[in-house]
C-alpha cells in the first residue's frame, strides 16, 4: 500500500476549509487532512459575512468579467476561475444540500437568509470526509525538513509546544499584519507585500451630514480628486461619516493609494449620477417654472430621500419655505452643485466588520495559481486572503477563497 499522505492546513476559514474538504474527499483512505484553527471559532468570517446572510457568492459566470472585480490578483485569478467560478460554487453547494437564490444586485445567498446554513453544511462535509478539525490551537513554526520536490516534508510547531509532521501544508490564516501565515510564508522564503485594509468606510466630520445616520441613496457616484479612482452604487450615511457599496468599492480600489495619504483626503458624492451639474441646472430651471407657488424643501423632483433633498436646499443657503418662483439662478446652481459635487473631507476609517478584507500578502508571481502551490518551497500551499488578493463587496472574497481552496486541496492530494 502506497505511503500514506499527510496534509495539514493552517487556517479554519472558508478557504481552509473548502480545501481540506477538497483534498480528503480526493484522498479518500489514503492520507489524513487535519486542519488547525488557532480561534476557538472556526468559519467566523462566514458567520457574521452579508448581515448574517452570507453573501457566498456573485452570480457573475464569466471568468473574463469576474475578474474585473478584483483590484489585486485578477490576472492571476482568470485561469482559476476558467476551473472552478461561481457557478461550481452553486452547483458544490447544492449537490450538499444548499439552495442559493441571487438577489438583483447579483449577491447570491443561500435561500435561508442564514448563514449558519453554509456553516453547517462546511463543517458537515469536512467531517463526512474525515477532515479532523482542531480549534483553539495555532501554529507556531514550520521548519522545511526536506527540499526534494518528491517528498518534501514540514515540522510544524504548534502553540501549545507540540508538534508534527506533513508531507504538503496549506496557509489559509487571512491577510491581516497579525496573520500567522505571513510569517511562516515569510520564513519559508515568500516576499510578503504589506497588508493594509482593502474595505473601509469612510470617517467625515460636516454639518451637511449630521443627523441623517440611516439616510441611503439607492445610487450614487463617489471620487477621490487627483487620482483615477471612481466608483458608483448604493450610498448609506451613518453617524461617523459615509458607507455602502459607492465607498467600499472606492476603498478597495484605492487601499494602498489611500493608506498613503493616512486615510486623509477629499471625496466627491454625485446624489444624483445621471444628472451633471449643468444639466441638473437646466432641469431645476424647468422644475421651477412648473412649480412656482410650491415651497422648494417640500417636494423633491429627484428620487432621493427627502430629508436628504431638505439637507442640500439649506446647504445652498435657501430658505425651505422659499418658494419656487423665488429661488434665483444662482442658489440653483448652489443646490445643482451641492447634489451633484458634493465634497467632503474624510480624516479616517472603519473597517467593515462584515467584510473585513486586506489588500497585501504573499507576492503572487511567487505562486502557480494553477495548483495554489509555492514556488519558492515545494509541498507549501496557500489559500485565500494571505494571498495578495481581493476582491471588491459583493461575495467576491469569498469566491476567491472557493476557487484557491479547492485548487490547493485538489492539487494537495495528488
Amino acid at each position: 500500500m502506497a505511503d500514506q499522505r499527510r496534509v495539514v492546513i493552517v487556517g479554519g476559514g472558508a478557504a481552509g476549509f473548502f480545501a481540506a474538504i477538497a483534498c480528503a474527499e480526493k484522498l479518500g483512505a489514503n492520507g489524513s487532512v487535519t486542519l488547525y484553527e488557532a480561534t476557538a471559532h472556526p468559519l467566523a468570517k462566514v458567520r457574521v459575512s452579508g448581515g448574517g446572510r452570507c453573501n457566498v457568492t456573485h452570480a457573475c459566470f464569466e471568468p473574463r468579467e469576474l475578474v474585473k472585480r478584483y483590484p489585486r490578483g485578477g490576472r492571476e485569478l482568470l485561469g482559476a476561475f476558467h476551473r472552478f467560478q461561481p457557478r461550481d460554487t452553486v452547483e458544490w453547494f447544492a449537490a450538499r444540500g444548499v439552495e442559493t437564490k441571487a438577489e438583483d444586485d447579483g449577491r447570491m445567498f443561500p435561500v435561508t437568509d442564514d448563514s449558519a446554513t453554509i456553516v453547517e453544511c462546511l463543517t458537515t462535509a469536512a467531517a463526512r470526509a474525515g477532515v479532523t478539525v482542531i480549534t483553539s490551537l495555532g501554529v507556531r513554526k514550520v521548519e522545511k525538513l526536506s527540499r526534494a520536490e518528491a517528498s518534501p516534508d514540514f515540522w510544524i510547531t504548534l502553540t501549545d509546544a507540540s508538534t508534527v509532521r506533513c508531507e504538503r501544508l496549506l496557509l489559509a490564516t487571512g491577510g491581516n499584519k497579525s496573520s500567522a501565515g505571513l510569517v511562516i510564508a515569510e520564513a519559508l522564503g515568500h516576499t510578503i507585500v504589506p497588508p493594509v485594509p482593502s474595505l473601509f468606510t469612510f470617517h467625515i466630520d460636516d454639518k451637511r451630514l449630521e443627523g441623517l445616520s440611516g439616510v441611503s441613496v439607492e445610487n450614487a457616484a463617489t471620487s477621490v480628486p487627483g487620482t483615477k479612482l471612481r466608483e458608483s452604487g448604493p450610498l448609506l450615511i451613518t453617524h461617523w461619516g459615509l458607507s455602502g457599496p459607492a465607498v467600499l468599492k472606492l476603498s478597495a480600489w484605492g487601499a494602498r493609494e489611500l493608506a498613503e495619504r493616512h486615510y486623509e483626503f477629499p471625496v466627491v458624492v454625485n446624489f444624483s449620477p445621471a444628472h451633471t451639474r449643468d444639466s441638473l441646472v437646466r432641469e431645476l430651471s424647468g422644475v421651477r417654472e412648473k412649480n412656482l407657488r410650491k415651497q422648494i424643501a417640500t417636494w423633491s423632483p429627484l428620487e432621493m430621500p427627502q430629508r436628504l433633498w431638505e439637507r442640500w436646499v439649506g446647504a445652498s443657503g435657501i430658505d425651505p419655505a422659499t418658494p419656487w418662483a423665488q429661488v434665483g439662478n444662482a442658489a440653483l446652481g448652489m443646490l445643482a452643485t451641492q447634489v451633484t459635487a458634493a465634497e467632503f473631507k474624510v480624516v479616517g476609517k472603519s473597517l467593515f466588520k462584515e467584510e473585513f478584507v486586506t489588500c497585501g500578502g504573499v507576492r503572487l508571481s511567487e505562486v502557480d495559481f494553477r495548483t495554489m502551490e509555492s514556488r519558492a518551497c515545494p509541498g507549501l500551499f496557500f489559500a485565500g486572503e494571505v494571498l495578495d488578493v481581493d476582491g471588491i463587496t459583493g461575495g467576491f472574497n469569498f469566491q476567491s477563497a472557493w476557487t484557491t481552496g479547492w485548487l490547493a486541496g485538489n492539487a494537495m492530494a495528488e
